[in-house]
Protein backbone atom coordinates (compact mmCIF):
# COMPACT_ATOMS: atom_id res chain seq x y z
CA UNK A 1 0.00 0.00 0.00
CA UNK A 2 3.19 2.36 0.65
CA UNK A 3 3.78 2.29 -3.14
CA UNK A 4 0.77 4.12 -3.92
CA UNK A 5 0.88 6.61 -1.32
CA UNK A 6 2.62 9.28 -3.42
CA UNK A 7 1.39 8.75 -6.54
CA UNK A 8 -2.11 9.67 -5.01
CA UNK A 9 -0.70 12.37 -2.89
CA UNK A 10 0.37 13.32 -6.15
CA UNK A 11 -3.30 12.84 -8.21
CA UNK A 12 -4.80 15.07 -4.89
CA UNK A 13 -2.56 17.75 -5.59
CA UNK A 14 -3.02 18.01 -9.39
CA UNK A 15 -6.88 17.58 -9.08
CA UNK A 16 -6.48 20.85 -6.10
CA UNK A 17 -4.74 22.64 -8.95
CA UNK A 18 -6.94 22.25 -11.62
CA UNK A 19 -10.03 22.94 -9.33
CA UNK A 20 -8.58 26.12 -8.71
CA UNK A 21 -6.85 27.11 -11.68
CA UNK A 22 -8.06 30.23 -12.19
CA UNK A 23 -6.65 31.45 -8.47
CA UNK A 24 -3.41 29.90 -9.07
CA UNK A 25 -3.19 31.84 -12.09
CA UNK A 26 -4.29 35.40 -10.92
CA UNK A 27 -1.91 35.02 -8.13
CA UNK A 28 1.29 34.40 -9.78
CA UNK A 29 -0.04 37.15 -12.46
CA UNK A 30 0.05 39.37 -9.56
CA UNK A 31 3.44 38.29 -8.69
CA UNK A 32 4.90 38.91 -11.76
CA UNK A 33 2.75 42.45 -12.37
CA UNK A 34 3.23 43.74 -8.38
CA UNK A 35 3.65 47.45 -8.15
CA UNK A 36 5.95 49.44 -5.42
CA UNK A 37 3.56 50.06 -2.40
CA UNK A 38 2.66 53.84 -2.31
CA UNK A 39 3.89 54.91 1.46
CA UNK A 40 0.78 57.57 2.23
CA UNK A 41 1.73 59.29 5.54
CA UNK A 42 -1.42 61.80 7.35
CA UNK A 43 -1.56 64.75 6.14
CA UNK A 44 -0.57 68.08 8.52
CA UNK A 45 -3.67 70.22 9.95
CA UNK A 46 -3.05 72.18 6.66
CA UNK A 47 -4.11 70.19 3.90
CA UNK A 48 -7.80 71.55 2.80
CA UNK A 49 -10.14 69.16 2.14
CA UNK A 50 -10.98 71.23 -1.43
CA UNK A 51 -10.70 70.01 -4.80
CA UNK A 52 -10.86 72.62 -7.65
CA UNK A 53 -11.24 72.46 -11.67
CA UNK A 54 -7.53 72.44 -12.25
CA UNK A 55 -6.24 70.32 -9.24
CA UNK A 56 -7.72 67.60 -7.15
CA UNK A 57 -6.80 65.51 -4.27
CA UNK A 58 -4.72 61.87 -4.91
CA UNK A 59 -6.06 59.11 -3.30
CA UNK A 60 -3.74 56.11 -4.50
CA UNK A 61 -1.11 58.09 -6.40
CA UNK A 62 -0.87 55.81 -9.16
CA UNK A 63 -0.57 58.45 -12.82
CA UNK A 64 -1.63 57.18 -15.65
CA UNK A 65 -2.16 60.80 -17.23
CA UNK A 66 -0.90 64.15 -17.00
CA UNK A 67 -4.11 65.47 -14.70
CA UNK A 68 -2.89 62.13 -12.38
CA UNK A 69 0.33 63.57 -11.89
CA UNK A 70 -0.95 67.46 -11.54
CA UNK A 71 -3.39 65.68 -9.13
CA UNK A 72 -0.21 64.31 -7.24
CA UNK A 73 1.85 66.90 -7.13
CA UNK A 74 -1.01 69.50 -5.44
CA UNK A 75 -1.64 66.17 -3.02
CA UNK A 76 2.25 66.17 -2.22
CA UNK A 77 1.80 70.20 -1.68
CA UNK A 78 -1.29 69.81 -0.28
CA UNK A 79 -0.96 67.02 2.30
CA UNK A 80 2.31 69.12 3.84
CA UNK A 81 4.60 66.01 2.83
CA UNK A 82 8.42 67.31 2.80
CA UNK A 83 9.81 64.32 1.20
CA UNK A 84 7.40 61.67 -0.98
CA UNK A 85 7.95 58.67 -3.99
CA UNK A 86 5.27 57.47 -6.44
CA UNK A 87 5.99 55.12 -9.38
CA UNK A 88 5.16 55.66 -12.82
CA UNK A 89 2.90 52.64 -14.04
CA UNK A 90 4.98 50.28 -16.65
CA UNK A 91 1.80 50.83 -18.41
CA UNK A 92 2.17 54.55 -19.14
CA UNK A 93 4.96 55.06 -21.19
CA UNK A 94 5.79 58.67 -20.99
CA UNK A 95 5.04 59.15 -17.23
CA UNK A 96 8.93 60.31 -16.64
CA UNK A 97 8.64 62.10 -19.43
CA UNK A 98 5.39 64.01 -18.22
CA UNK A 99 6.77 64.20 -14.66
CA UNK A 100 10.05 66.07 -15.64
CA UNK A 101 7.65 68.26 -18.23
CA UNK A 102 5.23 69.82 -15.31
CA UNK A 103 8.11 69.55 -13.09
CA UNK A 104 10.08 71.54 -15.28
CA UNK A 105 7.71 74.46 -16.16
CA UNK A 106 8.08 76.92 -13.68
CA UNK A 107 4.60 78.30 -14.54
CA UNK A 108 3.09 75.07 -14.28
CA UNK A 109 4.38 74.00 -10.44
CA UNK A 110 3.88 77.70 -9.23
CA UNK A 111 0.68 77.39 -10.27
CA UNK A 112 -0.36 74.11 -8.51
CA UNK A 113 1.47 75.56 -5.17
CA UNK A 114 -1.44 78.46 -5.54
CA UNK A 115 -4.20 75.95 -4.56
CA UNK A 116 -2.69 74.91 -0.94
CA UNK A 117 -2.16 76.54 2.18
CA UNK A 118 0.91 78.80 1.93
CA UNK A 119 2.19 77.14 4.76
CA UNK A 120 2.37 74.07 2.73
CA UNK A 121 3.65 75.69 -0.54
CA UNK A 122 7.22 75.36 -1.42
CA UNK A 123 10.32 77.53 -1.92
CA UNK A 124 12.21 74.87 -3.88
CA UNK A 125 11.46 71.54 -5.35
CA UNK A 126 13.51 68.97 -6.30
CA UNK A 127 11.94 65.39 -8.35
CA UNK A 128 13.76 62.93 -9.48
CA UNK A 129 13.40 60.13 -11.63
CA UNK A 130 14.57 56.57 -12.69
CA UNK A 131 14.89 54.28 -15.48
CA UNK A 132 12.20 51.87 -13.05
CA UNK A 133 9.82 54.55 -13.19
CA UNK A 134 10.66 55.57 -9.32
CA UNK A 135 10.10 59.50 -8.75
CA UNK A 136 11.30 60.91 -5.85
CA UNK A 137 10.48 64.48 -4.27
CA UNK A 138 12.12 67.16 -2.04
CA UNK A 139 10.15 69.59 -0.99
CA UNK A 140 11.48 73.05 0.93
CA UNK A 141 8.58 74.39 2.19
CA UNK A 142 8.52 78.67 2.61
CA UNK A 143 7.52 78.70 5.60
CA UNK A 144 9.50 76.72 8.83
CA UNK A 145 8.19 76.18 12.44
CA UNK A 146 9.31 79.50 13.77
CA UNK A 147 7.45 81.59 10.88
CA UNK A 148 4.54 79.37 11.53
CA UNK A 149 4.35 80.37 15.07
CA UNK A 150 4.91 83.60 15.11
CA UNK A 151 2.31 84.24 11.93
CA UNK A 152 -0.97 82.03 13.45
CA UNK A 153 -0.06 84.27 16.93
CA UNK A 154 -0.07 87.29 15.32
CA UNK A 155 -3.07 86.28 13.48
CA UNK A 156 -4.61 85.15 17.03
CA UNK A 157 -3.91 88.64 17.94
CA UNK A 158 -5.48 90.07 15.31
CA UNK A 159 -8.68 88.23 15.23
CA UNK A 160 -8.75 89.48 18.81
CA UNK A 161 -8.69 93.20 17.91
CA UNK A 162 -10.37 93.47 14.95
CA UNK A 163 -13.34 91.21 15.33
CA UNK A 164 -16.42 91.90 17.46
CA UNK A 165 -19.35 89.86 18.53
CA UNK A 166 -21.67 88.71 16.50
CA UNK A 167 -19.80 89.96 13.52
CA UNK A 168 -20.86 88.55 10.10
CA UNK A 169 -18.16 86.26 8.00
CA UNK A 170 -18.07 89.64 5.19
CA UNK A 171 -17.47 92.07 7.90
CA UNK A 172 -14.51 89.91 8.92
CA UNK A 173 -13.06 89.75 5.49
CA UNK A 174 -13.19 93.44 5.17
CA UNK A 175 -11.66 94.07 8.47
CA UNK A 176 -8.09 91.64 7.86
CA UNK A 177 -8.11 93.56 4.37
CA UNK A 178 -8.30 96.67 6.05
CA UNK A 179 -6.05 95.97 8.85
CA UNK A 180 -3.07 94.10 6.47
CA UNK A 181 -3.27 97.46 4.43
CA UNK A 182 -3.08 99.63 7.06
CA UNK A 183 -0.09 97.98 9.45
CA UNK A 184 2.38 96.87 6.34
CA UNK A 185 3.40 98.64 3.14
CA UNK A 186 5.21 97.73 -0.49
CA UNK A 187 8.92 96.97 0.41
CA UNK A 188 10.67 98.62 -2.35
CA UNK A 189 14.11 97.10 -1.15
CA UNK A 190 12.51 93.58 -1.50
CA UNK A 191 13.75 92.35 1.85
CA UNK A 192 14.23 88.86 3.02
CA UNK A 193 10.85 88.56 4.27
CA UNK A 194 8.82 90.48 1.13
CA UNK A 195 7.35 87.66 -0.38
CA UNK A 196 6.16 85.94 2.73
CA UNK A 197 3.06 86.02 5.05
CA UNK A 198 6.02 86.79 7.90
CA UNK A 199 6.78 90.10 5.94
CA UNK A 200 3.29 91.61 5.86
CA UNK A 201 1.96 90.56 9.74
CA UNK A 202 5.34 90.58 11.64
CA UNK A 203 7.88 93.14 10.05
CA UNK A 204 5.00 95.16 8.20
CA UNK A 205 6.47 95.47 4.97
CA UNK A 206 5.97 93.32 1.26
CA UNK A 207 5.77 92.56 -1.84
CA UNK A 208 2.49 91.43 -3.62
CA UNK A 209 2.54 87.47 -2.67
CA UNK A 210 3.01 88.60 0.71
CA UNK A 211 -0.07 90.57 0.57
CA UNK A 212 -1.47 87.81 -0.61
CA UNK A 213 0.19 85.34 1.14
CA UNK A 214 -1.54 86.85 4.40
CA UNK A 215 -5.17 87.09 3.01
CA UNK A 216 -4.66 83.50 2.28
CA UNK A 217 -3.55 82.81 5.89
CA UNK A 218 -6.19 84.83 7.75
CA UNK A 219 -9.10 83.19 5.25
CA UNK A 220 -8.47 79.82 5.81
CA UNK A 221 -8.24 80.10 9.49
CA UNK A 222 -11.71 81.09 9.44
CA UNK A 223 -12.59 78.19 6.98
CA UNK A 224 -13.23 80.31 3.91
CA UNK A 225 -11.86 78.39 0.52
CA UNK A 226 -9.70 80.33 -1.11
CA UNK A 227 -6.56 80.33 -3.05
CA UNK A 228 -4.18 82.47 -4.86
CA UNK A 229 -4.56 83.76 -8.73
CA UNK A 230 -1.12 84.34 -10.14
CA UNK A 231 -0.20 86.27 -13.44
CA UNK A 232 3.22 86.17 -14.56
CA UNK A 233 3.87 89.91 -12.94
CA UNK A 234 1.55 89.70 -9.75
CA UNK A 235 -0.10 87.59 -7.73
CA UNK A 236 -3.96 88.17 -5.44
CA UNK A 237 -6.52 86.25 -3.70
CA UNK A 238 -9.82 84.34 -4.84
CA UNK A 239 -12.50 83.59 -2.27
CA UNK A 240 -15.64 81.31 -2.66
CA UNK A 241 -18.37 82.81 -0.46
CA UNK A 242 -22.43 82.78 -0.84
CA UNK A 243 -21.83 80.46 -3.42
CA UNK A 244 -19.75 83.14 -5.39
CA UNK A 245 -16.04 83.34 -6.50
CA UNK A 246 -14.72 87.13 -6.08
CA UNK A 247 -10.95 88.29 -5.87
CA UNK A 248 -9.22 90.45 -3.75
CA UNK A 249 -5.92 92.22 -3.99
CA UNK A 250 -4.66 93.86 -1.12
CA UNK A 251 -1.64 95.41 -2.78
CA UNK A 252 -3.70 97.39 -5.37
CA UNK A 253 -5.86 98.50 -2.43
CA UNK A 254 -3.20 99.94 -0.91
CA UNK A 255 -2.39 103.65 -0.68
CA UNK A 256 0.59 104.39 -3.22
CA UNK A 257 4.13 104.84 -2.25
CA UNK A 258 6.62 106.08 -4.44
CA UNK A 259 9.96 106.50 -2.82
CA UNK A 260 9.63 105.30 0.53
CA UNK A 261 7.24 108.17 0.88
CA UNK A 262 3.15 107.07 0.98
CA UNK A 263 1.35 109.63 -1.67
CA UNK A 264 -2.18 109.06 0.09
CA UNK A 265 -3.10 106.93 3.02
CA UNK A 266 -6.80 106.33 2.25
CA UNK A 267 -7.49 102.26 2.10
CA UNK A 268 -8.70 101.85 -1.57
CA UNK A 269 -11.54 99.11 -1.81
CA UNK A 270 -11.57 99.11 -5.37
CA UNK A 271 -10.15 95.41 -5.69
CA UNK A 272 -11.64 94.37 -3.21
CA UNK A 273 -14.83 91.49 -3.80
CA UNK A 274 -14.88 91.98 -7.39
CA UNK A 275 -15.55 89.50 -10.52
CA UNK A 276 -12.88 89.16 -13.20
CA UNK A 277 -14.95 91.48 -15.84
CA UNK A 278 -14.62 94.24 -13.25
CA UNK A 279 -11.05 93.48 -12.79
CA UNK A 280 -10.09 93.29 -16.52
CA UNK A 281 -11.75 96.37 -16.71
CA UNK A 282 -9.51 98.26 -13.98
CA UNK A 283 -6.32 96.69 -15.42
CA UNK A 284 -5.38 94.18 -18.06
CA UNK A 285 -2.04 93.73 -17.92
CA UNK A 286 -0.64 92.97 -14.33
CA UNK A 287 -4.12 90.74 -13.85
CA UNK A 288 -3.87 88.94 -17.01
CA UNK A 289 -3.97 85.46 -15.82
CA UNK A 290 -4.15 82.07 -17.42
CA UNK A 291 -7.76 80.98 -17.60
CA UNK A 292 -6.73 77.59 -18.07
CA UNK A 293 -5.56 77.05 -14.40
CA UNK A 294 -8.00 79.67 -12.77
CA UNK A 295 -11.14 78.56 -13.96
CA UNK A 296 -13.66 79.30 -10.83
CA UNK A 297 -12.66 82.80 -11.43
CA UNK A 298 -12.13 82.94 -15.52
Amino acid sequence: MKRFGLPFLLLVILGIMIYKIDDISDYAANLVSARPIVTIEDANEYKSENDYLFVQKSTDFVPYSKQDIINIFYSIFNNGYETFTFYCPTEYTECRDDVEEITGNQNTITHIGNFVHPFNNFTNLKVVTDSLGEVDVIVTKMYDSTKIDAINTKLDEIFREIFTEGMDINDKILKIHDYIIDHAYYDLDESENSGNAYGALIEGKCKCSGYADAMAIALSKLGIKNYKVASEKHVWNALYLDGEWSQIDLTWDDPVVENGATITDTIRHKFYMVDTPTLMSYDTLEHNFDRTVYLEVK
